[in-house]
C-alpha cells in the first residue's frame, strides 16, 4: 500500500517551472529520501503536500484518498526553517503543540515527559525557548512534529544545526518511528544521512524526477563492476590490470572480472596469492547524485 501517491503534478510561480509532471508513489512505512539541489522543487512538492500552497494541476492521493485538509492531522511537518514561540518555555510549547493535534491533556503530559527523556532534554523543560542554544531548540523543534506519532512524517533538513553527538540522537529516532510503522519523508542535503536512512529515494533537478526507486536497486543500475581485492601475494604473475590502491604485506587492489563470473576470476585469485577479503565495490549515493545532477544539467 501507498502512504501517498503523486500523479502529474505540476507548480510554475510566473514563468519559473518548479514541479514539471511529477509521478511518485511513496510506500507505507519507509524513509523516503528526497534529493536534489536547491531550487530543483523538493520544498515546493513538500509544501503542497502539506496544503500550504496549492498546484496548478495534478493529483496526490493519501493512503489512496485524494488529499484532503481533515488528512493534516496525520501527517508532521518538521520544516527547514524553524519556528517556536521563543518566549514560552519548553513544556508549556509542547503540551501546547500537543493538544493543538488532539491530545488528551493527561496523554500530552505523559508523552511530552517521555519525548523529553528520549531527547535528553528533561532538565530544560522550564526553560524558555530564546534562553537555549539552536541545537536544543531544534531538539524541541523535533519533539513538536513527532509527539502525536502521525502516519506520514515530512522531515526537511532533520540535521540541521545538530553536531554529531545529537545528530546520532535524531537518527536514532527516526528509525525508531519506522519501526513504530510510521512512514517518513526525508529531504537532505547530507547523502550519509540517506545511506544510513533511507529505503527508497527520488531524485530532483530543475523541476523534474529525474531517478527514482529502492537505494540498493538504483547502486546496482550505476554499479561499475569493479571489485576490490585483499590479496597476501605467494606466486604467479600479477595481471597488467590490476590497480594497486594500497601496500604491504597484504596489498589492495582495485581489479575488473572482464566478463568473467565471480567463481571465475578468484580460481586465478587463489593461484596468485591467499585472498582476505573481496567485495564488489558499490557507487555512493553521493557520487550517483553528482553524476546524474550533472547529466541532466548538461543535457
Amino acid at each position: 500500500m501507498q502512504i501517498l501517491e503523486i500523479q502529474h503534478l505540476n507548480k510554475s510561480f510566473g514563468k519559473t517551472k518548479a514541479l514539471s509532471d511529477i509521478n511518485l508513489k511513496i510506500p507505507k512505512g519507509v524513509i523516503f529520501g528526497l534529493l536534489g539541489p536547491n531550487g530543483a522543487g523538493k520544498t515546493t512538492l513538500i509544501r503542497i503536500i502539506n496544503q500550504i500552497i496549492d498546484s496548478d494541476s495534478g493529483t496526490i492521493l493519501f493512503k489512496n484518498e485524494p488529499l484532503r485538509r481533515n488528512h493534516i492531522s496525520q501527517i508532521g511537518y518538521l520544516p527547514e526553517e524553524r519556528g517556536l514561540y521563543k518566549k514560552m518555555k519548553v513544556w508549556d510549547q509542547l503540551i501546547y503543540f500537543a493538544r493543538l493535534k488532539g491530545m488528551s491533556a493527561p496523554t500530552a503530559k505523559q508523552k511530552v515527559n517521555e519525548w523529553l527523556e528520549k531527547m535528553d532534554v528533561s532538565n530544560w523543560r522550564d526553560k524558555r525557548i530564546d534562553d537555549l542554544s539552536k541545537g536544543m531548540a531544534q531538539k524541541v523543534q523535533f519533539i513538536s512534529t513527532v509527539i502525536h506519532e502521525p502516519e506520514l512524517l515530512i522531515l526537511d533538513e532533520p540535521f540541521s544545526g545538530f553536531d554529531p553527538l545529537n545528530a546520532e540522537i535524531i537518527k536514532d529516532q527516526i528509525l525508531g518511528l519506522k519501526q513504530k510503522g510510521i512512514s517518513l519523508l526525508l529531504s537532505t542535503h547530507r547523502m550519509e544521512s540517506v545511506e544510513l536512512l533511507c529505503d527508497e529515494i527520488a531524485m530532483f533537478n530543475k523541476s523534474e524526477k529525474i531517478l527514482d526507486g529502492p537505494i540498493e536497486k538504483i547502486k546496482n543500475q550505476f554499479s561499475s563492476n569493479e571489485f576490490e581485492i585483499k590479496i597476501k601475494l605467494s606466486n604467479g604473475s600479477l595481471p597488467s590490470s590490476w590497480e594497486l590502491m594500497s601496500e604491504g604485506e597484504i596489498k589492495t587492489f582495485k581489479v575488473s572480472l572482464e566478463k568473467r563470473s565471480t567463481n571465475e576470476f578468484l580460481i586465478e585469485a587463489m593461484k596468485i596469492g591467499q585472498i582476505f577479503q573481496f567485495r564488489e565495490i558499490m557507487p555512493t549515493m553521493e557520487q550517483i547524485f553528482i553524476q546524474q545532477v550533472k547529466k541532466h544539467s548538461n543535457g
